[in-house]
């Protein structure tokens, strides 16, 4: 059962929300399920089992893929008040690759069943234009990340990656392991290791167990 908060999210976050009439909204509010998934969790893997449309109400969620060699490379991440579309993938054709999401940190999320939400598609237009938008946009993420990792030196992409987790903690100094951005990067810790002690002779970063702190943001910018 959805509650008033529950209710006041998907008016918030849901731009079609206030063009829907009364059947359509009791058709998206009885298959909807609240969820809290664990840190660590993983909440979707398959692209064969349609694990729904999620709407993050609080926490942060990593999408990514793996390899046929199991390395995993982060595509981008969720955070509240987002909406995941992959995750409801049997509903977008040509979709040949399997989706990973996982639980950075304890999160909440609303769950609209693939059902309810392609049947509410098919009786109002503005559900199809969101969901056309928001593929559009996340295929836009996958492209830049493609992008990178064909285009760009490591040394850009290492950097880029740093400035991104500085603005997701809120700071120049975080918590994170080698082995977590080589997960991101889809490289090997050693190659991450590296670059890092390049990067930290360079008197760019600042390395300590388990935490990096930037230094020089300007320069790390140059190198973007």
């Amino acid at each position: 059962m959805l509650d008033q908060n529950d209710l006041l999210a998907f008016e918030e976050n849901l731009p079609f929300w206030n063009k829907l009439n009364a059947e359509e909204r009791e058709i998206l509010e009885q298959g909807t399920i609240r969820f809290t998934h664990a840190k660590g969790t993983i909440v979707h893997e398959d692209r064969h089992k349609c694990t729904g449309l999620l709407l993050v109400v609080s926490g942060q969620l990593r999408i990514y893929i793996i390899s046929e060699t199991g390395k995993e490379i982060t595509l981008y991440r969720l955070f509240e008040r987002d909406v995941c579309v992959l995750s409801a993938s049997c509903m977008i054709r040509n979709i040949s690759f399997d989706v990973h999401i996982q639980a950075e940190k304890e999160t909440t999320m609303l769950r609209i069943t693939t059902e309810s939400y392609q049947q509410v598609g098919l009786l109002n237009t503005d559900v199809k234009d969101f969901t056309n938008e928001l593929v559009s946009s996340r295929f836009s993420d996958v492209m830049w990340v493609v992008e990178q990792v064909v285009f760009m030196s490591f040394d850009r992409r290492l950097a880029i990656h740093l400035l991104e987790r500085a603005a997701i903690a809120g700071s120049d100094s975080f918590a994170i392991t080698h082995e977590a951005i080589a997960r991101d990067l889809g490289s090997a810790r050693e190659v991450v290791t590296r670059m890092l002690s390049r990067f930290q002779e360079d008197q760019l970063v600042r390395l300590s167990r388990g935490g990096i702190t930037l230094v020089d943001r300007t320069g790390l910018y140059d190198l973007t």
